[in-house]
């Protein structure tokens, strides 16, 4: 609560140092603009949008991740094809993708599969990685003896990847909020989060802006939580998460 206060403080004495409402807001009427909006049913309407689409798109780039780097470890020639295409992915601006994507998809789906192109390498690379780190002497005592592919997968291959999956879960869920909104953005699709920080911005409602900013960054740390005490419930996730670049 401290460091709460202490930026609070330095926020309101940049406030007062600016001097110009349009530039710089003061924490209290930030806060008092907070409370107009949450009271509004169309507050809650616009976050449950962002929220679903940005999720769906966390959801759908985790699943398709694990897969592809799955099907990259059984097969080396899915290996050779995928590598350029997730590297490409990783390495580019996320405006480029938001505006590639925008013209092929509308607006509405935007979001999700934006967020979905963002955490799809992060997912695919730690992965990749676990299923490298698997033991080859649990590997193979398990086909000498012939150990069923059910068994071994839960015995030896979780195991192993779940550390690494879960790292990639942490980084990947901030990602899809960041691009999922900046989608959001780009696109306008009706009643979302993005919309309404675009409109606040061309309307000069600085403090709206705060607002709908604040909200954002609350939404991404409350999923990111989520998602970690989900994943401490599994106990192989618990040893040393490896961290995961972005």
């Amino acid at each position: 609560m401290l460091v709460v206060a202490f930026w609070l403080a330095v926020w309101q004495v940049a406030a007062l140092a600016v001097g110009q409402r349009l530039l710089l807001p003061a924490p209290a009427e930030v806060g008092g603009r907070f409370v107009e909006l949450v009271v509004e049913p169309s507050f809650w309407t616009t976050v449950a949008r962002s929220l679903v689409r940005v999720a769906a798109g966390f959801v759908a780039g985790t699943l398709l991740g694990t897969l592809l780097a799955v099907a990259a470890a059984t097969w080396r020639t899915v290996r050779t094809l995928a590598s350029p295409v997730v590297g490409a992915v990783r390495a580019a601006p996320v405006v480029s993708f938001i505006i590639l994507v925008l013209v092929w998809v509308d607006t509405d789906r935007l979001a999700v599969v934006v967020s979905a192109l963002m955490v799809l390498p992060v997912t695919y690379a730690a992965v990749l990685e676990g299923i490298g780190q698997r033991d080859p002497a649990m590997l193979e005592v398990a086909v000498v003896f012939r150990v069923p592919r059910r068994r071994r997968l839960l015995a030896i291959d979780v195991p192993a990847v779940l550390p690494f999956f879960a790292a990639a879960c942490r980084v990947g869920v901030g990602l899809a909020w960041k691009s999922g909104i900046a989608a959001e953005v780009i696109g306008l699709p009706a009643g979302t989060v993005g919309e309404r920080l675009y409109d606040a911005k061309l309307l000069l409602l600085i403090a709206d802006v705060f607002v709908w900013t604040a909200v954002v960054v609350a939404l991404s740390l409350a999923a990111e939580r989520l998602v970690a005490a989900t994943l401490r419930r599994l106990p192989s996730a618990q040893p040393d998460h490896p961290e995961v670049a972005p």
